[in-house]
Parts: structure tokens; C-alpha cells; sequence
């Protein structure tokens, strides 16, 4: 029987610990709400009202998967299914794998199902996770406004992200035909044809640009109106706060910081969000745990739904 090399058995080791970790957190934190007042909540929602949000929340992996098949549509065109596969996949791996590893899925299934290289996929991912970054954040300053009032100075720091992404993207649209005409004038080599490839990967026109956009605002929307509606189902708070929950939660899923199955770190976004709307910290934190329970259950049974789902015909599969 040949020997597990020392390198994998390490990194197998620490993920067995940090999975060790997540559950007797997770452990602590059940037994320190208690168990019939983590299940109560559940009880005032009707099961059409749930099956609703579950729903909901399957159409925006849809949305994505949309959004994924537009921006590749030359490539992908007639293939909305196994792209659905492939974001449904990409999604479930991101939640449940530690510190953004699940990421790497994205680039990996793009080359096996549609045969296409991560020096096309890999910048196409950045881009895409700096749209949601700035949807995230501008709903953010909306849930805010909504909670606080006008009353908010661009003085305050945590008011600069905002500034800074706001524009952020249509700056790197901008700058995307100055950095190719760069990089043509360059002489031809590895380096340069990668950076090439990389750079025109990202949106070439208008059009692209704003159905880009369009196509991250809906599935956010869908997805942070359907989190919202359940919190506030889950604990008493106004629309502004439960807008406010579910972004903070989510906001740790786009961050590098994520825990295995984002137990902790999903949880911590939300009670930090939360914190100005004085709830009782077991009711926040029995409302933060259910809320990442939905999450995590929704993006299972969207991972089921798609399994069957057949891989495209031209590619090989082992």
C-alpha cells in the first residue's frame, strides 16, 4: 500500500481539525441557545411561505448562472443547464470549503465542462466577485441609510469603501482597451500573451459591461430580499435590520476570511450587523445560526437538483 506523502497527510490533517473546530463551536453555540429555542422560530413559518424562499433563493442560483452564460455567450450558448451545474457546484464548494479555496472550482469546472483555460476564466472571476463586492456594499450603505437616517458624513471611515468601489468597475471597464493597446506595443512572449489573454477577458463593450452588472444586481437582490424576509421571521427586527443581517452574513462568504462551511465567520457578519438594532444576543445569534442553516440547506438541495444534470456532449468526462 503506497504511503500518503507527508504534505497531504499535513493538509488533510489541519482541515480534519479546523472541521474539529467548527463543530464544537458550533456544539457550544447550539447548547448555549438551547436547542428548543433554535427550533422555535421555524414554527411561525408556514411551509409554502419556506418551500417560497427556497424557491426564491434556487432562482438566484439561476440568476448566476444567467450571468455566467452571457458573459461566455460565444462559447456557452445553448449550454444554460450545464452552466447552471457549474454554478450550483461552484456555490456549494465556496460555502462549505475554508478561506475562498472553493473558489478554485470555478476555473477548474469552466476548463473541464466548456474546455476553457483559466487565463480566460480566472479574470473573468475577479470581475465578477468585484461586482458582488460593490452590490454587497452599496445595499449595505442602503440598509444603513434606511436604519440611520441622512444623518452620514463621507468623513466616516467605514463610508470610504464605497467611494472607493462605486466606481470601481466602471474604472476597470475603462482602463481595459488602454491596458491591451499597452501590452500589444510590448514584445510577444509567455508573460505578455497571458497578461493579454487576461486583459481580454474583461467586458468589450458597453453592452457587455451593463448586462454584466444587471445580471449581478438581480441575483443579489433576489437573494439578499428572500435572507432578509427570513430573518425577519426569525427574530424581531425591521426590514432595515434584517436587510442588514443577511449582508453582513453574506458579506464573510465574499471576504477571504470564511471558515469551514463559514461556521463562525457567516454568524459573527450577522450579529455585527445587527448590533445597533439592541436584540437580545441569544435571540441574534439563534437568528444568525438558522440564517446560515437556510444558506447551507438551500445550497444542498440546489447542489441535489442539478446532479443529474448532464455534462456537455463535446467535452469528455472521466
Amino acid at each position: 500500500m503506497p504511503l500518503i506523502p507527508k504534505s497531504i497527510a499535513l493538509n488533510r490533517l489541519k482541515i480534519l481539525l479546523a472541521w474539529l473546530a467548527v463543530l464544537l463551536v458550533v456544539g457550544l453555540a447550539v447548547a448555549w441557545i438551547g436547542p428548543a429555542r433554535l427550533i422555535a422560530p421555524w414554527r411561525h413559518i408556514s411551509p409554502a411561505a419556506l418551500g417560497g424562499a427556497l424557491l426564491l433563493m434556487v432562482l438566484s442560483y439561476a440568476l448566476r448562472a444567467v450571468r455566467i452564460q452571457r458573459y461566455f455567450l460565444s462559447e456557452l450558448r445553448g449550454q444554460f443547464w450545464p452552466t447552471l451545474k457549474l454554478s450550483t457546484w461552484h456555490i456549494l464548494l465556496n460555502n462549505f470549503l475554508p478561506m475562498r479555496s472553493g473558489e478554485l472550482s470555478f476555473p477548474l469546472l469552466m476548463q473541464r465542462y466548456f474546455a476553457l483555460p483559466p487565463p480566460r476564466t480566472v479574470p473573468v472571476l475577479l470581475w465578477f466577485r468585484l461586482l458582488d463586492l460593490q452590490a454587497i456594499v452599496i445595499l449595505g450603505l442602503l440598509a444603513v441609510f434606511l436604519a440611520l437616517g441622512s444623518g452620514m458624513g463621507l468623513t466616516d471611515a467605514w463610508l470610504w469603501p464605497v467611494v472607493i468601489l462605486l466606481p470601481a468597475p466602471l474604472l476597470v471597464y475603462s482602463a481595459r482597451a488602454r491596458l491591451h493597446r499597452f501590452l500589444m506595443q510590448r514584445p510577444p512572449g509567455k508573460w505578455r500573451d497571458r497578461l493579454l489573454a487576461s486583459v481580454d477577458s474583461l467586458p468589450n463593450s458597453t453592452g457587455h459591461f451593463l448586462a454584466t452588472l444587471g445580471w449581478t444586481w438581480a441575483n443579489w437582490l433576489v437573494k439578499l430580499l428572500t435572507l432578509a424576509w427570513l430573518l425577519m421571521n426569525l427574530a424581531p427586527v425591521n426590514i432595515a435590520g434584517a436587510l442588514a443581517g443577511a449582508l453582513g452574513g453574506d458579506l464573510t462568504t465574499v471576504l477571504p476570511i470564511h471558515a469551514p462551511g463559514g461556521f463562525g465567520t457567516f454568524e459573527a457578519g450577522v450579529l455585527l450587523a445587527l448590533q445597533p438594532f439592541n436584540l437580545p444576543s441569544v435571540t441574534a445569534l439563534s437568528a444568525a445560526v438558522n440564517l446560515h442553516l437556510f444558506l447551507l440547506g438551500s445550497s444542498i438541495l440546489a447542489g441535489f437538483l442539478v446532479l443529474f444534470i448532464q455534462h456537455p456532449r463535446h467535452i469528455n468526462h472521466p
